[in-house]
C-alpha cells in the first residue's frame, strides 16, 4: 500500500511541475509570440506553428539554434542567450497548448 501511495503521489507532483514550466515558458515565450503567435499558431505563414508539438522536439530544435547547428537570421540569435532551463520551460509551454486545426485552436 505504501509504494501505490507514494507512486501516486509522485506522479500527482510531476503534473504540477509540467504546469509550472509551462507557466514559466508562457512568460519567457513573450518576445515569441511576434511570429509564432500568442497561441502557439503562427502570424506569417513562413513561420511553423509551435502548439502541440511534442516537447523533445522543440527542446532539440531550439537548442540546435543556440549551439549553431542550426541557424537562421532571427531564430540562431533569440536562442542564442537561453539556459537549459528556459528551453524546457517554453518547450513545455508550446507543448501543453492545442495544435492547429483542432476545435481548441482558433
Amino acid at each position: 500500500m505504501y509504494k501505490f501511495v507514494v507512486a501516486a503521489l509522485l506522479l500527482a507532483l510531476s503534473g504540477l511541475v509540467s504546469a509550472t514550466d509551462a507557466e514559466r515558458g508562457r512568460q519567457k515565450a513573450a518576445v515569441c509570440v511576434a511570429c509564432h503567435g500568442a497561441d502557439g499558431i503562427a502570424v506569417i505563414a513562413e513561420y511553423p506553428n509551435l502548439a502541440g508539438q511534442k516537447v523533445k522536439y522543440l527542446q532539440l530544435a531550439i537548442k540546435a539554434y543556440r549551439d549553431g547547428e542550426r541557424r537562421h537570421a532571427v531564430m540562431s540569435p533569440m536562442a542564442a542567450g537561453l539556459s537549459e532551463q528556459d528551453i524546457a520551460d517554453i518547450a513545455a509551454f508550446y507543448a501543453s497548448l492545442p495544435p492547429a486545426g483542432t476545435s481548441s485552436s482558433k
